[in-house]
């Protein structure tokens, strides 16, 4: 793979290849259950490390399965990786799972991609998709395992039908789709969660910010990051006006 491939371009074949790497692990038999989940995590993280080293070895690196350092924070530009985004879905056999590679520029998520293997799809930054009509009534994502209070909260004032999913890059993934209209998260995430779907969303002409309506900003000392809102833009600010009505600090 030539150095010379541009971000967009590297950060899609890195989602990718990870993605069928992924996939190959998990169809060897030779793991389950959470041990195929570390297995997946491990090994996808390897690949990515070593790549992103190899093509760009002047960025920084922030990954969740490798030990951080304060190196990064000298960087302009920053490389955020979660080699395998919805590890229990992925060891469950489930299809709602994502690979995420996005490069953070100055803080900002300027270029992403989402693999979602099980899907064989990949949706990057460099090649927006066409936003399809809003759904009616609006379809809200929640977590399928443990839904937040507030999301639940806004979803029945909005009159939204709720569409459970697991990993966030899948649920952010289904908004740019079209198959959902609004994800609102407020249960906590990490940059690693939601910096790759940051990037395909706005590419894709859709809403993102923090749940209150501020800027998502990357590269940060402390990586949590526990917010996020991912919506069609004509029903950003009806989500906001509920999200802050049903925020613990209101």
């Amino acid at each position: 793979m030539s150095a010379a491939l541009d971000d967009a371009a590297l950060a899609a074949h890195l989602a990718e290849t990870a993605g069928r790497i992924l996939l190959t692990v998990r169809e060897s038999g030779l793991f389950a259950g959470k041990a195929l989940g570390r297995a997946g995590d491990q090994v996808a993280n390897q690949f990515l490390i070593h790549a992103l080293r190899e093509q760009r070895p002047d960025d920084g690196i922030l990954s969740e399965e490798s030990k951080d350092t304060p190196d990064r924070l000298t960087k302009s530009r920053v490389w955020i990786v979660d080699p395998l985004d919805g590890t229990r879905e992925y060891g469950e056999g489930r299809s709602d799972w994502a690979v995420h590679v996005a490069l953070a520029i100055d803080g900002e998520p300027v270029i992403g991609a989402v693999a979602l293997p099980g899907l064989d799809v990949t949706l990057t930054s460099g090649a927006p998709v066409a936003l399809q009509p809003a759904n009616t009534p609006p379809k809200m994502l929640v977590s399928r395992t443990r839904p937040a209070a507030e999301a639940l909260a806004v979803a029945e004032s909005f009159g939204a039908e709720l569409v459970p999913m697991g990993s966030a890059g899948a649920k952010a993934m289904a908004v740019v789709r079209g198959e959902a209209d609004i994800y609102l998260h407020t249960g906590g995430q990490y940059e690693w969660d939601n910096c790759a779907p940051a990037a395909v969303a706005e590419a894709a002409g859709l809403h993102v910010s923090r749940a209150d309506g501020s800027p998502l900003r990357y590269n940060n000392i402390d990586t949590y990051l526990p917010d996020l809102l991912i919506c069609r833009k004509e029903l950003a600010d009806d989500v906001l006006r509920l999200a802050a009505d049903y925020s613990p600090n209101s």
